[in-house]
């Protein structure tokens, strides 16, 4: 699946952000920058090089363009400035919040996103990173953050909201459904209310790079908060089986049963707000987040 949006660019931010940016990065001024696919902000996502050769990634964003896209830059700032060194992330270089722009200087990894539909190697590569990820923050380096209950809740009661309303194009399976759905949801819920680790919780394919040494980084950290070691690995599995490739090799040693439940409750809120007009800034998202429901509706049907 591929996540088209609007995004702004390196040349659309102001004179002064972008001299302040390339202060951070030191070395000359910005003579290149390319914008990067994958993922939904509408702010950059710039891959830039001075005159000098220095390279940076730059991820700028303003309320202005979307208020929710600006909360959660400035969270990612805060939680990638206090990951550790030794963890498959990009380092932070540097950042600014001026009220108007929250601007986040990384890395820049020399590396690609997985191919998707996935490929059993990269899979493989990605479980290795989550496992370096998982021992790396255990427990959370990261003070304040929200559990991973507070992160979901509310997306998780995606399938109660769908009972009180149900919408007229609901697959008559999933409507004949509901009561056992929103239970295996709560049990979700409850199933991720466990554990110290800081987990990433958006993991998708265009949120990894892979090096030319085969290693995995993992990148954008908006969403982090605490909960349990293997519920990266779970959204891994998930975003295999949304996208394509076997899902069952990053499953394995997860409880079945969580993994249902867990996977049932992302489902509820897929199937929840895809029907929602798109948030500002953001037109695809929606088609993306129907898309992903209707993936993972066959498997829900054999699990359940």
């Amino acid at each position: 699946m591929t996540e088209a949006r609007v995004r702004i660019g390196w040349h659309d931010l102001p004179e002064a952000v972008r001299s302040r940016s390339e202060e951070i990065i030191g070395d000359g001024r910005v003579v290149s920058a390319v914008s990067q696919a994958g993922g939904f902000s509408p702010g950059t996502a710039d891959r830039v090089v001075t005159d000098s050769g220095r390279r940076a990634f730059v991820k700028a964003v303003t309320p202005a363009i979307n208020v929710r896209s600006a909360e959660l830059a400035r969270q990612e700032m805060r939680i990638t400035a206090a990951l550790p060194e030794h963890a498959p992330v990009p380092r932070m270089l540097g950042g600014f919040d001026d009220g108007e722009w929250v601007v986040l200087i990384l890395e820049d990894v020399d590396g690609a996103n997985p191919r998707t539909p996935w490929v059993e190697s990269e899979i493989d590569a990605a479980v290795r990173a989550l496992a370096e990820l998982a021992a790396a923050v255990t427990p959370s380096p990261v003070p304040g953050v929200p559990t991973a209950v507070d992160a979901a809740a509310g997306d998780f009661a995606g399938w109660h909201r769908i009972a009180a309303d149900p919408p007229g194009d609901l697959d008559p399976w999933l409507a004949e459904r509901l009561d056992d759905l929103w239970a295996a949801a709560d049990r979700g819920v409850a199933a991720i209310a466990t554990g110290d680790t800081l987990v990433h919780f958006d993991i998708r394919a265009d949120n990894m790079l892979i090096r030319p040494d085969g290693r995995v980084m993992i990148v954008d950290w908006p969403w982090g908060c605490v909960g349990p070691a293997w519920l990266d690995r779970l959204l891994l599995g998930l975003d295999v089986m949304v996208k394509g490739g076997d899902p069952a090799r990053v499953f394995e040693g997860i409880d079945p049963g969580v993994v249902t439940d867990v996977i049932a409750g992302i489902d509820g809120m897929f199937e929840y707000v895809c029907r929602l007009p798109p948030p500002p800034g953001i037109p695809t998202v929606r088609a993306f987040q129907r898309g992903a429901a209707d993936a993972i509706r066959p498997w829900l049907r054999e699990r359940l």
